[in-house]
């Protein structure tokens, strides 16, 4: 994707206007006829009359046996994306980036963010056809707070003090302290809501554009259109068969044949193919997707900085963008902030891989019979195993005596992440640095693969919460960045931009950094053309 490409994305998202993109095309020193091409698809994109009707076939990565509709659960995009099928949150995470109010009609903060008091949508109807009140917003919050709480949405709503009913129709949640980008945390993809008391997981019940037809964990999913579906010019299709295809190379077969539509996920390397495809649309965007081989810092022999450092030097991330995402991405640099965020530490100097500091930290550790294990397994993200293979070979150059370990895909989330005291995953990023920072490493998440506890680091989190001078706040992000870029338990060596890819009669499939298939609410934004 070139520079204009991407202004042109979002110049379609509505992310910018038309004198915004004009004036960045002619900082890129485009020729007129290109600025003039860019605006004429533009155009012809705006003018695109979604058509109802039809049944969208997906082929997914990223599902499991293990999947289940529990909103706690999710791990991954096969449940992502289908639950927003399914269930509306308060907020939708929309495709500027920008949290919007969902279930939630209008929203009251208090002028230092600690309250926020949110108007429910009226006359919206659940797929069982009870209405919508605040009794069932109080109870889904809920679901996912509490100390026995496993939810992967717990972190999200940690700040929360208290939430109340104030009338049927109006809930206020209470925050601990401060908190400005509070209404980003709500766009997390558990935060979805559900009767009250509701708990029969197997024939799930929500407010989105489907109900649940069939559900065959890491197999298949049918929806089937909700027709008391409540918002206008969304929710077209009749129905959508969502296919689990792990394999980046059957999912791409499969869409080139015409058995699939849209596909996630495309392969790096493929990208060029699918683009030249005559029929094929390739969606790409950067973003907040980045690789994670997560050090438990509490785990020997993890538990020593500096065979973390050793381990982080020794880590080739010019050779992992190349070889494994066709360069299809930026550079990582040990924290989960990407370039693309506005609070992103552009100061922080770039690690590079170096033999030499690496034997020398490692010399330095005193670890040299230590068992320096990273468990793999292509469950996480396509190349998960060969990133393990490139990190072995170039740790070895450097005298490391690291291996890997590959694991069964099947199970993996539940079977050895979180558990394993080094392991390589992901993360799809978060609508704010705040956010991202709060669930992947705030001291009592649940997703706190690295085990990351940091007194200070804590301390920067809660002020850059309260804190509404942007020029503080951007100081407290930065210096958090630079503590896990020196300190931390992840090695983050690269941001691969999102890459989707559909055929031609689909419509509403645009670009979008935060997640894959339009932030996941690709079902019900999606329509079919023929």
């Amino acid at each position: 994707m070139s520079e204009l490409d991407y202004w042109q994305g979002r110049l379609k998202k509505g992310a910018i206007d038309r004198r915004e993109f004009l004036g960045r095309a002619a900082a890129l020193g485009a020729s007129a006829i290109a600025i003039s091409s860019a605006l004429t698809s533009v155009d012809a994109f705006a003018a695109e009359t979604p058509k109802a009707g039809g049944t969208l076939r997906l082929g997914l990565g990223g599902g499991s046996t293990t999947d289940s509709w529990d909103i706690g659960s999710y791990t991954d995009s096969v449940m992502i994306d289908a639950s927003h099928g399914v269930f509306n949150g308060l907020i939708e995470w929309a495709e500027d980036g920008k949290p919007k109010p969902d279930l939630a009609s209008s929203i009251e903060p208090s002028k230092d963010a600690k309250e926020w008091v949110f108007n429910l949508r009226k006359g919206v109807k659940f797929s069982n056809g009870k209405e919508l009140t605040a009794d069932d917003v109080l109870y889904s919050l809920n679901y996912h707070r509490g100390a026995d709480s496993k939810s992967g949405g717990k972190a999200s709503l940690a700040a929360v003090d208290d939430i109340t009913k104030l009338d049927p129709h109006q809930v206020k949640i209470t925050l601990k302290g401060g908190d400005a980008d509070f209404l980003y945390s709500l766009t997390d993809y558990h935060l979805l809501v559900v009767p009250d008391g509701f708990k029969d997981w197997a024939n799930p019940v929500g407010t989105g554009a489907f109900r649940s037809e069939k559900f065959d964990p890491g197999v298949r999913i049918s929806l089937k259109k909700n027709p008391d579906f409540y918002k206008e010019g969304r929710g077209h299709l009749d129905g959508a068969e969502i296919t689990v295809i792990n394999d980046a190379v059957a999912r791409f077969n499969a869409l080139k044949s015409g058995q699939i539509d849209i596909i996630n996920r495309v392969d790096p390397k493929a990208a060029p193919l699918v683009a030249k495809t005559a029929g094929l649309q390739l969606v790409r965007a950067p973003g907040g997707w980045h690789v994670v081989s997560a050090m438990a810092i509490d785990k020997p022999p993890f538990d020593n900085p500096d065979l973390r450092l050793a381990l982080k030097f020794a880590t080739n991330r010019e050779q992992i963008l190349k070889a494994l995402f066709n360069g299809i991405g930026t550079l990582g640099n040990d924290h989960p902030i990407p370039a693309t965020d506005p609070y992103f530490n552009h100061e922080l100097p770039q690690r590079k891989y170096d033999a030499d500091k690496a034997a020398f930290y490692f010399k330095k550790s005193g670890l040299s019979n230590a068992d320096i294990t990273l468990q793999v397994s292509d469950a996480a993200f396509n190349g998960a195993v060969d990133m393990g293979q490139l990190m072995e070979a170039s740790a070895q150059a450097a005298k490391i005596p690291m291996q890997i370990k590959k694991e069964p895909a099947d199970g993996f989330w539940d079977n050895v992440w979180l558990k394993g005291a080094w392991v390589s995953s992901y993360w799809g990023g978060r609508a704010a640095a705040t956010q991202m920072l709060s669930v992947a490493y705030g001291a009592g998440a649940p997703w706190n693969e690295t085990h990351w506890k940091n007194e200070r680091f804590e301390k920067l989190l809660a002020d850059a919460k309260g804190e509404l001078d942007e020029t503080k706040r951007k100081a407290y992000i930065w210096e958090m960045q630079a503590i896990l870029n020196e300190q931390g338990g992840a090695i983050i060596p690269v941001f691969k931009d999102w890459v989707d890819a559909h055929h031609d009669k689909v419509g509403g499939h645009v670009p979008t950094g935060g997640f894959d298939m339009v932030n996941g609410m690709i079902l019900e934004k999606a329509w079919l053309k023929s």
